[in-house]
């Protein structure tokens, strides 16, 4: 049966509509084809979108193909926490009682808690963006309403593809193709731009999710080629074969957004140079030096024992 349902999801995925109502694709054909030359040789499949906001210039590479979120789902359950504060259904400054119950076993902060222990609703948001939390970002999922209500939210907004699979009744075919979460290259990227718009729930919600996603703890891979004096907001994923990073960068010629997702790598090593790594590094490096031709700041090898 299990392989069935497995069948019965590929076929359908095949005719999953284009996402709808985001910026029209305006080919950079020159930044495609430099970044076409970082994925030739890659052992697995890439998928990857960039966007600058100020031109619309667009690259797409697999850019609605569907790939894992890995942790990058963690993006989508904090809208779920943010509209069900402003529909007065939560507190962001409420004080929460944590039971050992809602353990993960991992090395998460949350979940070092005592029974009931207290800490806010907001640290608990702040802790599952900035160090990638699991236990309070399981915790925040079922405070939003589970993945049932997150995918809603979604689909509302257009997100065709952006789904919680784990605990979500209806998605375990889902989830045992794409772990946690589902979704495309173009959708995630489009999500923080969003954000930074102030247009996903409302001005001040989003500018809230904007700066929690200002202050991130794992900044390795696409944040190091970025020079550490500008702006970035992002969200990073990695499961042992796929790796992926979402940023939107305040660049000084103008934001640009860009998502890397990869999956089915045959690298499954947790080691700085695995090659989903170095392709996250790699891709951010000729983003910046793309769009920043006049700045000289260039990351340093000796920086990396830091990351």
């Amino acid at each position: 049966m299990r392989t069935i349902a497995l069948i019965l999801v590929l076929s359908l995925l095949a005719a999953l509509p284009v996402s709808a109502g985001f910026p029209r694709s305006n080919p950079d054909r020159k930044l495609t084809k430099k970044l076409q030359a970082l994925v030739k040789d890659f052992k697995g499949d890439v998928g990857i979108y960039v966007r600058h906001l100020t031109t619309g210039r667009t690259v797409e590479i697999n850019a609605d193909s569907l790939f894992p979120t890995a942790s990058m789902i963690k993006v989508p359950i904090m809208v779920g926490v943010f509209d069900k504060v402003e529909k007065g259904e939560l507190k962001y400054d409420s004080l929460l009682i944590y039971r050992d119950s809602l353990l993960y076993p991992g090395e998460d902060i949350v979940g070092e808690l005592k029974d009931s222990g207290r800490i806010t609703l907001s640290k608990v948001v702040m802790l599952m963006i900035t160090t990638s939390d699991n236990t309070g970002s399981l915790w925040c999922q079922r405070m939003a309403g589970t993945g049932t209500r997150i995918n809603e939210i979604m689909e509302e907004n257009g997100f065709v593809h952006t789904r919680v699979n784990s605990r979500t009744p209806g998605r375990e075919a889902m989830r045992s193709l794409y772990g946690w979460g589902v979704t495309t290259p173009r959708e995630m990227a489009e999500l923080v731009a969003r954000l930074r718009a102030g247009t996903m729930l409302n001005p001040w919600a989003s500018e809230r999710m904007y700066r929690n996603l200002g202050r991130i703890y794992w900044d390795g891979e696409a944040l190091s080629e970025i020079p550490p004096y500008v702006h970035t907001a992002s969200k990073q994923g990695a499961v042992n074969q796929s790796k992926s990073e979402v940023v939107l960068v305040n660049a000084p010629s103008g934001d640009y957004v860009f998502c890397v997702i990869t999956k089915n790598q045959q690298d499954e090593r947790w080691e700085g140079d695995n090659e989903g790594y170095v392709l996250l590094r790699n891709v951010s490096r000729t983003l910046w030096q793309y769009f920043e031709p006049k700045d000289r700041w260039r990351s340093r090898a000796e920086s990396q024992k830091y990351h």
